[in-house]
Protein backbone atom coordinates (compact mmCIF):
# COMPACT_ATOMS: atom_id res chain seq x y z
CA UNK A 1 0.00 0.00 0.00
CA UNK A 2 3.05 2.36 1.03
CA UNK A 3 4.36 1.95 -2.23
CA UNK A 4 1.29 2.08 -4.23
CA UNK A 5 0.10 5.42 -2.40
CA UNK A 6 3.34 7.25 -2.80
CA UNK A 7 2.39 7.50 -6.43
CA UNK A 8 -1.66 6.59 -7.37
CA UNK A 9 -2.42 8.55 -4.18
CA UNK A 10 -4.81 7.36 -1.29
CA UNK A 11 -8.17 6.71 -3.76
CA UNK A 12 -6.68 5.30 -6.67
CA UNK A 13 -4.52 2.68 -4.68
CA UNK A 14 -7.43 1.50 -2.73
CA UNK A 15 -9.65 1.36 -6.03
CA UNK A 16 -7.26 -0.58 -7.66
CA UNK A 17 -6.58 -3.37 -5.38
CA UNK A 18 -10.12 -4.04 -4.86
CA UNK A 19 -11.05 -3.70 -8.63
CA UNK A 20 -7.67 -6.55 -9.54
CA UNK A 21 -9.22 -8.36 -6.91
CA UNK A 22 -12.72 -8.30 -8.33
CA UNK A 23 -11.26 -9.24 -11.57
CA UNK A 24 -9.35 -11.97 -10.19
CA UNK A 25 -11.84 -13.71 -8.60
CA UNK A 26 -14.80 -13.14 -10.76
CA UNK A 27 -13.79 -15.94 -13.17
CA UNK A 28 -13.21 -18.15 -10.35
CA UNK A 29 -16.76 -17.72 -9.35
CA UNK A 30 -18.03 -18.33 -12.84
CA UNK A 31 -15.90 -21.48 -13.21
CA UNK A 32 -17.49 -23.21 -10.15
CA UNK A 33 -21.14 -22.24 -10.87
CA UNK A 34 -21.73 -19.62 -7.97
CA UNK A 35 -22.43 -16.80 -10.13
CA UNK A 36 -26.45 -17.09 -9.10
CA UNK A 37 -25.63 -17.08 -5.53
CA UNK A 38 -23.31 -13.94 -6.33
CA UNK A 39 -26.79 -12.41 -7.60
CA UNK A 40 -28.76 -13.57 -5.18
CA UNK A 41 -26.37 -11.90 -2.24
CA UNK A 42 -25.34 -9.06 -4.03
CA UNK A 43 -26.87 -6.86 -1.69
CA UNK A 44 -25.27 -7.74 1.19
CA UNK A 45 -21.71 -8.62 -0.02
CA UNK A 46 -21.33 -5.14 -1.97
CA UNK A 47 -22.05 -3.62 1.15
CA UNK A 48 -19.74 -5.95 3.71
CA UNK A 49 -17.26 -5.04 0.96
CA UNK A 50 -17.81 -1.34 1.14
CA UNK A 51 -17.07 -1.52 5.23
CA UNK A 52 -14.24 -4.21 5.55
CA UNK A 53 -12.41 -3.32 2.17
CA UNK A 54 -12.96 0.13 0.79
CA UNK A 55 -13.13 2.45 3.72
CA UNK A 56 -10.21 0.40 5.40
CA UNK A 57 -7.64 0.39 2.36
CA UNK A 58 -8.78 4.01 1.51
CA UNK A 59 -7.80 5.06 5.32
CA UNK A 60 -4.56 3.02 5.49
CA UNK A 61 -3.32 4.25 2.08
CA UNK A 62 -4.14 7.56 3.63
CA UNK A 63 -2.05 6.99 6.67
CA UNK A 64 0.80 5.49 4.77
CA UNK A 65 1.99 8.76 3.36
CA UNK A 66 2.48 10.03 6.92
CA UNK A 67 3.68 6.98 9.19
CA UNK A 68 5.45 3.60 8.99
CA UNK A 69 4.38 0.87 7.78
CA UNK A 70 5.42 -0.81 11.21
CA UNK A 71 3.54 2.10 13.27
CA UNK A 72 -0.16 1.40 11.05
CA UNK A 73 0.45 -2.39 11.38
CA UNK A 74 0.57 -1.66 15.01
CA UNK A 75 -2.35 0.03 15.32
CA UNK A 76 -4.19 -2.40 12.93
CA UNK A 77 -3.77 -4.90 15.48
CA UNK A 78 -6.06 -3.36 17.83
CA UNK A 79 -8.90 -4.67 15.41
CA UNK A 80 -10.10 -7.32 17.67
CA UNK A 81 -10.71 -5.16 20.42
CA UNK A 82 -12.70 -3.09 18.15
CA UNK A 83 -14.56 -6.03 17.81
CA UNK A 84 -15.22 -6.28 21.33
CA UNK A 85 -16.05 -2.87 21.59
CA UNK A 86 -18.90 -2.74 18.95
CA UNK A 87 -20.32 -5.97 20.22
CA UNK A 88 -20.54 -4.30 23.59
CA UNK A 89 -22.25 -1.38 22.22
CA UNK A 90 -24.45 -2.65 19.83
CA UNK A 91 -24.79 -6.47 20.36
CA UNK A 92 -25.15 -5.39 24.21
CA UNK A 93 -23.00 -8.04 24.59
CA UNK A 94 -21.78 -7.01 28.07
CA UNK A 95 -18.24 -7.75 28.60
CA UNK A 96 -16.53 -9.48 31.74
CA UNK A 97 -14.44 -7.55 34.32
CA UNK A 98 -11.64 -8.75 32.91
CA UNK A 99 -11.92 -7.77 29.11
CA UNK A 100 -13.37 -4.79 29.95
CA UNK A 101 -10.15 -4.33 31.85
CA UNK A 102 -8.74 -5.33 28.28
CA UNK A 103 -10.49 -2.42 26.93
CA UNK A 104 -8.65 -0.24 28.90
CA UNK A 105 -5.51 -1.41 28.40
CA UNK A 106 -5.40 -1.49 24.46
CA UNK A 107 -6.64 1.45 23.90
CA UNK A 108 -4.06 2.75 26.73
CA UNK A 109 -1.94 1.12 24.48
CA UNK A 110 -2.68 2.97 21.35
CA UNK A 111 -3.14 6.34 22.73
CA UNK A 112 0.49 5.99 24.02
CA UNK A 113 1.51 5.14 20.79
CA UNK A 114 -0.10 7.80 19.15
CA UNK A 115 1.19 10.52 21.85
CA UNK A 116 4.27 9.38 21.24
CA UNK A 117 4.55 9.82 17.29
CA UNK A 118 2.61 13.31 17.94
CA UNK A 119 5.53 14.46 20.53
CA UNK A 120 8.02 13.61 18.58
CA UNK A 121 6.88 15.26 15.13
CA UNK A 122 9.54 17.63 13.69
CA UNK A 123 9.31 19.93 10.83
CA UNK A 124 6.54 21.51 8.93
CA UNK A 125 4.78 18.06 7.63
CA UNK A 126 1.53 16.82 7.99
CA UNK A 127 0.96 15.75 11.19
CA UNK A 128 0.58 11.96 11.99
CA UNK A 129 -2.29 12.77 14.26
CA UNK A 130 -4.53 12.30 11.11
CA UNK A 131 -2.86 9.30 9.95
CA UNK A 132 -3.38 7.43 13.26
CA UNK A 133 -7.22 8.90 13.47
CA UNK A 134 -7.60 7.11 9.81
CA UNK A 135 -5.61 3.69 11.02
CA UNK A 136 -8.04 3.39 13.99
CA UNK A 137 -11.10 4.30 12.02
CA UNK A 138 -10.35 1.33 9.60
CA UNK A 139 -10.19 -0.99 12.41
CA UNK A 140 -13.14 0.13 13.79
CA UNK A 141 -14.61 -0.46 10.07
CA UNK A 142 -13.08 -4.08 10.38
CA UNK A 143 -14.65 -4.89 13.79
CA UNK A 144 -18.06 -4.19 12.68
CA UNK A 145 -17.92 -5.90 9.26
CA UNK A 146 -16.76 -9.18 10.99
CA UNK A 147 -19.69 -9.13 12.99
CA UNK A 148 -22.28 -8.06 10.21
CA UNK A 149 -20.74 -10.74 8.00
CA UNK A 150 -21.01 -13.95 10.50
CA UNK A 151 -24.54 -13.05 11.20
CA UNK A 152 -25.70 -12.32 7.78
CA UNK A 153 -22.92 -14.06 5.46
CA UNK A 154 -23.18 -17.54 7.02
CA UNK A 155 -24.20 -20.39 4.66
CA UNK A 156 -22.51 -18.15 1.40
CA UNK A 157 -19.53 -19.05 -0.34
CA UNK A 158 -16.26 -17.59 0.68
CA UNK A 159 -15.30 -17.73 -2.65
CA UNK A 160 -18.95 -15.68 -3.62
CA UNK A 161 -18.17 -13.48 -0.07
CA UNK A 162 -15.06 -12.24 -1.27
CA UNK A 163 -15.68 -11.51 -5.08
CA UNK A 164 -19.39 -9.82 -3.94
CA UNK A 165 -17.52 -7.64 -1.29
CA UNK A 166 -14.70 -6.69 -3.80
CA UNK A 167 -17.20 -5.77 -6.42
CA UNK A 168 -18.88 -3.97 -3.87
CA UNK A 169 -15.77 -1.98 -2.71
CA UNK A 170 -14.45 -1.55 -6.44
CA UNK A 171 -18.55 0.26 -7.40
CA UNK A 172 -18.10 2.74 -4.25
CA UNK A 173 -14.53 3.71 -4.90
CA UNK A 174 -14.86 3.71 -8.57
CA UNK A 175 -15.96 7.76 -8.49
CA UNK A 176 -12.96 9.07 -6.19
CA UNK A 177 -10.83 6.74 -7.98
CA UNK A 178 -11.02 8.70 -11.51
CA UNK A 179 -11.14 11.77 -9.25
CA UNK A 180 -8.09 11.59 -7.71
CA UNK A 181 -6.69 9.58 -10.59
CA UNK A 182 -2.64 11.24 -10.64
CA UNK A 183 -1.39 13.70 -13.25
CA UNK A 184 1.58 11.97 -13.26
CA UNK A 185 1.89 8.33 -15.08
CA UNK A 186 2.61 6.28 -11.83
CA UNK A 187 5.93 3.93 -12.68
CA UNK A 188 6.22 -0.12 -12.99
CA UNK A 189 7.17 -0.77 -9.73
CA UNK A 190 3.73 1.02 -8.38
CA UNK A 191 1.69 -1.13 -10.60
CA UNK A 192 3.23 -4.31 -9.44
CA UNK A 193 2.74 -3.47 -6.01
CA UNK A 194 -1.26 -2.56 -6.60
CA UNK A 195 -1.28 -5.96 -8.54
CA UNK A 196 0.62 -7.97 -5.39
CA UNK A 197 -2.11 -6.05 -3.78
CA UNK A 198 -5.30 -7.35 -5.24
CA UNK A 199 -4.58 -10.83 -6.01
CA UNK A 200 -2.74 -11.65 -3.17
CA UNK A 201 -3.51 -9.76 -0.41
CA UNK A 202 -7.18 -9.18 -1.51
CA UNK A 203 -8.34 -12.07 -3.71
CA UNK A 204 -6.56 -14.86 -1.93
CA UNK A 205 -6.78 -13.40 1.79
CA UNK A 206 -9.94 -12.26 1.75
CA UNK A 207 -11.84 -15.95 0.52
CA UNK A 208 -10.17 -17.21 2.98
CA UNK A 209 -10.56 -14.91 5.80
CA UNK A 210 -14.67 -15.28 4.68
CA UNK A 211 -14.11 -18.81 5.65
CA UNK A 212 -12.62 -18.37 8.33
CA UNK A 213 -15.30 -16.22 9.63
CA UNK A 214 -17.50 -18.48 8.88
CA UNK A 215 -15.82 -21.70 10.11
CA UNK A 216 -14.09 -20.07 13.36
CA UNK A 217 -16.48 -16.80 14.52
CA UNK A 218 -15.27 -13.62 13.70
CA UNK A 219 -13.28 -13.09 17.14
CA UNK A 220 -11.31 -15.94 16.51
CA UNK A 221 -10.63 -14.97 12.54
CA UNK A 222 -9.57 -11.01 13.55
CA UNK A 223 -6.60 -12.75 15.82
CA UNK A 224 -4.97 -13.01 12.43
CA UNK A 225 -3.81 -8.97 12.78
CA UNK A 226 -1.61 -10.26 15.57
CA UNK A 227 0.64 -11.72 12.76
CA UNK A 228 0.84 -8.49 10.85
CA UNK A 229 2.86 -6.45 12.53
CA UNK A 230 5.52 -9.51 12.85
CA UNK A 231 5.75 -9.54 8.87
CA UNK A 232 4.92 -5.49 8.35
CA UNK A 233 7.61 -4.07 10.33
CA UNK A 234 10.03 -6.81 8.17
CA UNK A 235 8.90 -6.31 4.92
CA UNK A 236 9.49 -2.64 5.64
CA UNK A 237 12.72 -2.83 7.06
CA UNK A 238 13.74 -4.87 4.21
CA UNK A 239 11.98 -3.25 1.29
CA UNK A 240 11.51 0.14 2.26
CA UNK A 241 14.17 0.94 4.98
CA UNK A 242 12.04 1.65 7.96
CA UNK A 243 12.89 1.20 11.71
CA UNK A 244 11.37 0.40 14.61
CA UNK A 245 11.29 1.95 18.06
CA UNK A 246 11.99 0.63 21.31
CA UNK A 247 8.43 2.55 22.15
CA UNK A 248 6.82 1.00 19.43
CA UNK A 249 8.08 -2.38 20.68
CA UNK A 250 6.62 -1.74 23.70
CA UNK A 251 3.54 -0.40 23.04
CA UNK A 252 2.22 -3.32 20.80
CA UNK A 253 3.01 -5.05 23.31
CA UNK A 254 0.42 -3.28 26.09
CA UNK A 255 -2.27 -2.86 22.33
CA UNK A 256 -1.92 -6.80 21.81
CA UNK A 257 -2.53 -7.69 25.73
CA UNK A 258 -5.03 -5.27 25.96
CA UNK A 259 -6.79 -7.08 23.10
CA UNK A 260 -6.11 -10.54 23.84
CA UNK A 261 -8.04 -9.58 26.66
CA UNK A 262 -10.86 -7.71 25.55
CA UNK A 263 -11.41 -10.49 22.65
CA UNK A 264 -11.68 -13.46 25.23
CA UNK A 265 -8.39 -14.90 23.91
CA UNK A 266 -6.61 -14.67 27.24
CA UNK A 267 -7.96 -16.03 30.33
CA UNK A 268 -7.07 -16.44 33.92
CA UNK A 269 -8.15 -19.60 35.65
CA UNK A 270 -9.06 -19.24 39.39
Amino acid sequence: MKMGAREFGPFPTAGLRVGIAALFLYPFVVMRGEHAQLRQHWKITFAVGILNSAIPFACFSYALLTISTGLSAILNASVPMFGALIAWLWLKDRPTPLRTLGLAIGFLGVAMLAWNKVALQTGSGPSPVWAIVACLMACMCYGLAASIAKRTMTGIPSLVSATGSMIGASLGLLPLTVWFWPSTAPGLQAWLALVVLGVLCSGLAYTLYFRLIARAGPARALTVTFAIPVFAVLYGVLLLGETISAWMVFCAAIIIVGTSLSSGLLTFKR
